[in-house]
């Protein structure tokens, strides 16, 4: 799936998200607001910066401890996989811990804000050389969720990451400092 599509489905899923709690029963969701939970998560990604701009698809999966219907805490493994063009590739992983912060609109959709560290480990073949940097930077998003029964949750969420490299490991070939990453991604939390 392409990144355009990817982005579509996520479109198309938050759209229905944000009409869902119109049109659903509510009596059938109420929980304790707190509790472990584990979440997957499927979606798309721009890359940008240089010879790194490109497309994609990424996966998470991510523990988290929800403290009430207002924060969470969430650690996530992420694969963004490959990207890059002929003469410069790269390959990023990484995991992430986040503190959310959510805003209740109903008693089952709410609207979030994210943010945290992110530990990456990026590969990058370029020019016949490689290099692996092991960063840790700040990352920060945005996100909506549902309710759809009493322990599983829909969501849909943005985020934006960086990582660095070094322009002098490369010759000079290599004409930016990083990238930056646009990701749309839609997934499901199941609280225990």
């Amino acid at each position: 799936m392409s990144y355009k599509s990817g982005f579509a489905y996520v479109t198309v899923l938050a759209s229905a998200m944000l009409a869902a709690p119109v049109v659903s029963a509510q009596d059938n969701t109420d929980r304790d607001s707190s509790g472990v939970y584990l979440s997957g998560s499927y979606g798309g990604y721009k890359a940008h910066g240089g010879e790194f701009d490109d497309e994609n698809d990424l996966f998470g999966v991510g523990l988290g401890y929800q403290f009430n219907q207002f924060f969470a805490l969430e650690a996530e493994y992420i694969d963004f996989g490959n990207f890059g063009d002929d003469d410069v590739d790269g390959k990023l992983k990484g995991t992430s811990l986040g503190l959310i912060g959510r805003l209740p609109l109903t008693d089952t959709f709410g609207v979030y804000a994210k943010a945290g560290a992110f530990a990456s480990s990026f590969d990058v073949d370029a020019f016949d050389e490689s290099e692996t940097y092991d960063e840790v930077n700040p990352f920060v998003g945005a996100g909506v969720d549902f309710r759809v029964t009493e322990q599983l949750t829909a969501f849909a969420e943005y985020n934006r990451y960086n990582v660095d490299i070094d322009e002098d490991d490369f010759n000079g070939q290599v004409t930016n400092d990083g990238p930056d990453f646009d990701t749309g991604r839609v997934g499901m939390r199941f609280q225990f």
